[in-house]
């Protein structure tokens, strides 16, 4: 059923019940489907107003990030299908040109809507075609570059888009920086809010017109110079965000303008729900959980690489005071909240400012600092340029903790993280390491801080847990050779040489057939001793990876001999858990198996038909 027709016909107190029933149904379906709960809980009532007044069908509605797009999905069609969220062949957490015409721009990542609906805008007005552009964007996302750098073309395209900032001062961890000042005294300040409460009772008619300039110029001297004015933009609100007859007003208001408007909404994320409520941060993107008591439900006794990660940090820096981490607000994602809370002087949360980051780091590196840079694989990608110009060119001694590297489930194609070995290893003086387990990983972190870092340093780990508990990982903790591979199996005829956590689906299925299997943590650079003995003692060698095989780990070795390369295809992968997508993709235990036979069964066809192929 589509609702946009339906929510317009309802009065107010209807509105109410209907904002109540969307807030239960994505509360339950969360619970079992996990999902990004606090920020959807936050823009049910702004979503009802909005598509009172905008058609999304008609009109071009462009939502920063989509992870605040549920009740979006609900009211256009899919209220059948939520149930399906995030699941194999289910609907998207986001926004997908591929999913519904009303999700007009597809978009996973924070800061791009702002640049896409100028787009929008000047291609219609280029084929004469009219609609309405609106953009619903967060606060903590106008923290990002390709945001700010936007909302600096609108006045010269002489642009008329609508932007609605919702403002509930929290990106994923709580924003921070200029900006967020700014917002927080404008959604707090009760002097104007009951200034301007009183003259909306009070002014009416044609006074109300002359008035307005009167109740800008008040909301400039409370709260400071406006940003948004200063780029000539029409700056209204803040406006509260859970009222819908408010925001109705204002956006029907606005809606003619022939001018570009602001329009500050603000929100509280997780409304609605007790524990989300009080908690926003931990159910930004929340795992399964039960709703009487909030608790979230977990395997006992697991703990995840990114706590591992996070704990062994703190551990280096108790003794090596040199040692600064820095997040792009990820502070709880990359597991930096005892870091942050231990040493708050030596932990940076820049916002959701990757380019930033990098050269930060690179910044805090030559002063003979060891900066720590946690970011998320499929985020590192927008600071490439960074990465490149600022660290490696340099030779900095800057480490990149890259967290949720391959495949990351639910999340889908636009947070899997499989292109970090591809857009990382052609880059001169960066090493790059893939541990095989938590504790690995606790070894290789360890090894890289107490030996001389001589240039950029890139860690990748999954976004996965495994049995046991930090304790026991740390009493095992020793130094490495972090460029040795490792033979874990001799075998005959077949040789593995495997990279990451995805060697202990390779290890089995070498143990099983006798085959020989090589965990190759470090990816760059090349152990070719090792490699050379692989390729003169076997006749079949396969490399197996979570990353792209383009450009990937298997095609850095294949200039050495004939290696046929195991690892993700050609194309963007599905949301769906991280089990099922492996199972899918032929790279659990049993999909290694059978893409390793059907290349030798083909290679044999091959050989005896006189080198013809057989497919």
């Amino acid at each position: 059923m589509d609702y946009i027709s339906k929510i317009r016909k309802m009065n107010y107190l209807e509105l109410k019940k209907f904002a109540r029933e969307i807030r239960e149904y994505i509360i339950d379906v969360i619970s079992k489907n996990g999902g990004h709960l606090a920020s959807n809980l936050g823009t049910v009532e702004l979503t009802l107003a909005l598509y009172r007044v905008f058609d999304p069908y008609k009109d071009y509605i462009i939502w920063d990030t989509g992870h605040q797009t549920y009740t979006h999905k609900l009211l256009t069609g899919r209220w059948e299908l939520f149930p399906t969220i995030r699941k194999y062949d289910g609907i998207s957490g986001y926004t997908s040109i591929f999913e519904s015409q009303a999700d007009r721009f597809g978009a996973g990542h924070v800061g791009t809507s702002i640049a896409a609906a100028l787009g929008i805008e000047q291609g219609l007005k280029l084929q004469g075609k009219e609609a309405h552009v609106v953009v619903v964007i967060g606060d903590g996302a106008l923290t990002s570059g390709e945001a700010l750098e936007a909302l600096n073309q609108i006045k010269t395209l002489n642009s008329k888009i609508k932007v609605i900032i919702n403002s509930n001062m929290m990106s994923i961890s709580k924003n921070v920086g200029a900006l967020s000042n700014f917002f927080d005294r404008l959604r707090t300040s009760k002097i104007y809010l009951e200034m301007k409460q009183t003259m909306k009772k009070t002014i009416k008619g044609s006074v109300e017109k002359e008035l307005k300039r009167l109740k800008e110029a008040l909301k400039v001297s409370i709260t400071g110079d406006d940003f948004f004015e200063a780029l000539s933009i029409k700056h209204l609100g803040p406006v509260d965000g859970h009222n819908i007859k408010e925001m109705e007003e204002e956006f029907r208001r606005i809606k003619d303008y022939d001018y570009p408007v602001v329009v500050t909404v603000n929100t509280l994320k997780g409304k609605g729900f007790h524990s989300s409520e009080g908690n926003p941060e931990k159910y930004h993107s929340a795992g399964k959980f039960d709703i009487s008591s909030g608790t979230f439900i977990k395997h006992p006794g697991f703990i995840s690489f990114s706590e591992v990660f996070g704990k062994m940090l703190v551990k280096l820096a108790e003794k090596d005071e040199k040692i600064i981490a820095i997040t792009a607000a990820m502070k709880r994602g990359t597991g930096l909240d005892e870091f942050a809370e231990k040493f708050p002087d030596r932990f940076f949360d820049l916002g959701i400012t990757e380019q930033t980051c990098v050269t930060f780091a690179g910044g805090l590196s030559r002063v003979g600092l060891k900066p720590v840079f946690a970011v998320y694989s499929t985020f590192l990608q927008r600071g490439f340029d960074q990465v490149i110009h600022d660290i490696a060119l340099q030779k900095l001694p800057v480490v990149f903790a890259i967290d949720r590297a391959g495949l990351v489930g639910e999340d889908g194609p636009t947070h899997h993280g499989v292109f970090d070995i591809a857009y990382l290893r052609i880059i001169p003086n960066l090493k790059i390491y893939a541990p095989r387990d938590v504790q690995d990983l606790a070894n290789t972190l360890y090894t890289i801080f107490k030996l001389p870092i001589d240039g950029p340093v890139a860690i990748r780990y999954p976004r996965d847990s495994e049995f046991g508990e930090f304790e026991q990982i740390y009493d095992k903790i020793k130094m490495i050779d972090l460029q040795d591979w490792e033979i874990l199996n001799r075998g005959k005829n077949v040789a593995i040489i495997s990279t990451g956590t995805i060697t202990n689906n390779a290890l089995k299925v070498a143990l099983k057939n006798g085959w020989t299997l090589v965990f190759a943590r470090s990816i760059k650079p090349i152990n070719t001793e090792v490699l050379n003995w692989v390729l003169d003692n076997h006749k079949y060698v396969f490399s197996v990876e979570e990353g792209s095989i383009e450009g990937g780990f298997g095609e850095s070795l294949n200039k050495y001999g004939k290696i046929f390369n195991i690892g993700i295809p050609d194309r963007f992968i599905v949301h769906g858990s991280r089990k099922k997508l492996l199972k899918t993709l032929e790279l659990d235990e049993e999909g290694i198996l059978k893409q390793i036979m059907r290349i030798i069964e083909r290679r044999n066809a091959y050989e005896n038909t006189n080198g013809i192929w057989r497919t």
